[in-house]
């Protein structure tokens, strides 16, 4: 079933689709009255819909049934991901978002190789807010995970104020299942780019109460290392049951 998200909750027994949403229900999915959708609200409750009526600019849906979205894990886990080269960033916020992450955050830290200027990374952020859309929708996600402003890594240790805060260290660590061993209600999970981190980078997580962390002995790229730690958390929390 079609899932989409709107910017408002829904009070009503009715709603009208516009803008981009409603030019791909009527041109890219071709969807006829009648049929059904779903609208996923900011208040992460899931209505079910039945098209009322449709144009190219709007479409109007009937309020069948609402309850809350079950979709979102128990665990909210934020991303400090450190730029990687080219647009390997497009592929993890995809994928991140696929997996549960609630937000992401780009980070500028020592060994960057990738330091695009400020007006580049504006555009950089909107398409990565739209990727990260875009693959809410298709995995149905409860929210559309956020893509924060780029921060340097200090002030991105300063602000990861979550339940636990690790970082992946390729140089060893703890297994995250030593590190995990309750639900805690946030994480704040930091991966390196292609040089990994500086030990002064790990130093200033560990000296907030963080954890550094091993993905084990084989070294991963900047683009799978975030998506294996993402998921190691994950079953770690009870959040792949």
């Amino acid at each position: 079933m079609a899932w989409f998200f709107t910017e408002e909750n829904i009070t009503s027994n009715q709603y009208v689709i516009s803008g981009e949403d409603a030019k791909h229900i009527e041109k890219s999915l071709r969807m006829k009255k009648g049929e059904e959708l779903t609208l996923c609200t900011p208040d992460q409750s899931q209505c079910l819909c039945e098209i009322a009526d449709i144009s190219p600019n709007s479409v109007v849906v009937n309020i069948k049934d609402k309850f809350p979205c079950k979709n979102e894990p128990c665990t909210r886990i934020t991303l400090y991901q450190a730029l990687p080269k080219g647009d390997k960033m497009d592929y993890i916020v995809q994928k991140c978002v696929e997996l549960g992450v609630s937000e992401i955050v780009p980070v500028i830290s020592a060994r960057c190789i990738s330091r695009p200027d400020e007006k580049s990374l504006k555009k950089k952020t909107a398409r990565w807010q739209k990727i990260a859309l875009q693959a809410a929708m298709q995995s149905r996600r409860g929210i559309i995970p956020k893509v924060r402003e780029a921060l340097s890594f200090s002030k991105a240790v300063n602000c990861a104020d979550h339940s636990l805060n690790i970082i992946f260290y390729e140089c060893g660590g703890d297994s995250v299942r030593e590190i995990i061993t309750s639900v805690p209600d946030s994480v704040g999970m930091f991966i390196g780019s292609e040089g990994g981190f500086e030990q002064s980078e790990v130093q200033a997580v560990l000296d907030k109460g963080g954890k550094c962390a091993t993905l084990g002995r084989r070294i991963l790229r900047a683009e799978t290392a975030p998506l294996a730690a993402l998921s190691i958390i994950m079953y770690q929390t009870g959040n792949f049951d």
